[in-house]
């Protein structure tokens, strides 16, 4: 079936089938709006890997208020229409032509979100797709691939959302060591292996997507007034989530040496550089930074004892990030305290990563491919 492309004033909206091969200095784009961020990046195939051209990050709190009406609110819609704005100028700039720009958990929840669809493509000429939970764990576990140690066998992808926390357990013991991060990157197209394939699968143990993300479970004990308590409450709550997480049941609590955690999100990013006592956000000292449980514990005790106008001001946290950062703390005080590990990997890099690989991958552009 040949590929449609669908140009609106200079942008093109291409299918995920394209009639021939691509150049391979062609840019594609990705743009992943969320609860509480819309992010955009621009990239072109460079061997194996990425090459980013240009990026665009701004909080526009799409998310904002939905938790209690179920709707976007005007405001929230304004906001983000304006940044999206800026991504459209920016494909137009590169004259890029395949892109996939996608909605997550806000957009899934909220009754008026075909209406705000529409409203983006009148306003800004860009066709946004809301994809669902499965498609954006998968994507988040591929862009991670990279940063999975040859040494491990059990691993946990966890996104912690501005709307929804993805989790997602892989058994890589009967993958060979050195192809266990091109097993993942396989994991793009589904999480079952396909019939017939002749690649070592890695086996997807259980996937679950929780409807707790920064901002929503922030929202849901907004009435809590003490700051530690507020804080407790929120991480008891989500490990009850976790329960339907069949890898739960299991956990014993004691660290094993062939488990690792990779954690993409902005609240691991910023405990990260928390830990590093950065003051200005470098992205190549904190991606791939490997963490203990120790060392997340003393982080967060450290954002408890600073309290909320000590957070407010600390430049290690900033100030998008400081009203949101003790509910994604209570989400990772949660998991590692299920489980404990010395081996958490910090991964700047998530859904618009994997939405570039997998698009790259299926064009056949990538080195080694297709994963």
């Amino acid at each position: 079936m040949p590929g449609r492309a669908r140009r609106v004033s200079g942008v093109a909206q291409v299918a995920k089938t394209h009639d021939a091969r691509p150049d391979p200095a062609e840019l594609y784009a990705a743009l992943d709006l969320g609860t509480n961020s819309c992010r955009m990046l621009i990239a072109q195939p460079k061997g194996a890997q990425l090459h980013v051209v240009d990026s665009f990050s701004k909080s526009v709190q799409l998310g904002n208020g939905l938790e209690q009406s179920g709707r976007l609110s005007r405001s929230s819609m304004a906001r983000t229409i304006g940044a999206l704005k800026i991504c459209r100028r920016k494909l137009e700039l590169h004259d890029v032509r395949r892109m996939r720009l996608v909605a997550t958990e806000a957009c899934r929840r909220a009754t008026n979100a075909t209406e705000f669809i529409k409203l983006v493509e009148r306003e800004t000429d860009l066709v946004l797709e809301i994809i669902e939970p499965e498609e954006e764990a998968r994507l988040a576990v591929v862009s991670c691939a990279p940063l999975v140690s040859a040494k491990t066998e059990q691993l946990l992808v966890v996104d912690i959302g501005g709307g929804s926390t993805e989790l997602v357990w892989i058994d890589l013991t009967r993958v060979p060591r050195h192809d266990r991060a091109r097993a993942i990157m396989r994991l793009h197209s589904g999480f079952q292996p396909g019939a017939g394939d002749p690649f070592p699968a890695a086996k997807v143990v259980d996937w679950i997507s929780i409807p707790l993300g920064v901002a929503t479970l922030k929202d849901q004990f907004r009435d809590v007034t003490d700051d530690a308590a507020r804080f407790a409450l929120m991480s008891w709550h989500f490990e009850e989530c976790l329960q339907e997480f069949s890898p739960y049941e299991d956990a014993e609590g004691d660290s094993d040496p062939g488990f690792q955690i990779v954690g993409t999100s902005g609240t691991v990013t910023t405990v990260a550089a928390t830990h590093l006592n950065l003051r200005r956000y470098d992205r190549n000292k904190v991606d791939g930074l490997r963490m203990t449980t120790d060392q997340i514990d003393r982080v967060i005790r450290g954002y408890l004892a600073l309290g909320v106008e000590g957070r407010r001001n600390d430049p290690r946290i900033g100030r998008d990030r400081h009203s949101l950062i003790m509910s994604g703390a209570a989400i990772l005080q949660a998991l590692l305290r299920v489980w404990p590990t010395d081996r958490l990997s910090v991964a700047d890099r998530g859904l618009r990563e994997g939405l570039l690989y997998a698009q790259m991958s299926a064009d056949g552009v990538l080195d080694d491919g297709p994963y």
